[in-house]
């Protein structure tokens, strides 16, 4: 796809809006009529496959390899591959079914704020009903 298509040319985070990047999914996917194969299910079942080829390289590894391998720009480029797919599922889902991910963040963050508060979680792993 051309990165200058629509108007919308690559951009780093800090430039770039949600609706933007939704916006560059649907025409992506417009062009190739996906629309079709591109159900909630289908799309969930394709960010959990996403994920856990984002997860494999990690298998195994203990945090010092992690960060030697990120180190490597080839593994480093290819896990940023596996992490764009799953942000793009993310992004193709919230797009079709018509959720504002900020949103739905902000929501999340608030409802997560009361069941994990600062004085109990800070430092702990637990989860919120361990307290």
């Amino acid at each position: 796809m051309n990165a200058l298509r629509n108007g919308v040319r690559n951009k780093m985070d800090s430039d770039t809006r949600i609706q933007e990047l939704k916006d560059k999914i649907k025409a992506f996917c417009d062009e190739r009529d996906w629309d079709q194969f591109h159900g909630a299910k289908e799309l969930a079942i394709a960010l959990i496959i996403e994920s856990a080829e984002l997860l494999e390289p990690f298998r195994w590894k203990n945090e010092e390899e992690v960060k030697v391998m990120l180190s490597d720009p080839r593994k480093k480029e290819e896990i940023s591959d596996e992490m764009a797919d799953v942000f793009y599922f993310i992004l193709r889902l919230s797009q079709m079914y018509n959720i504002d991910l900020s949103d739905a963040l902000n929501r999340k963050l608030e409802k997560n704020d009361k069941k994990y508060p600062v004085d109990k979680a800070k430092g702990s792993n637990k989860k919120y009903n361990e307290f």
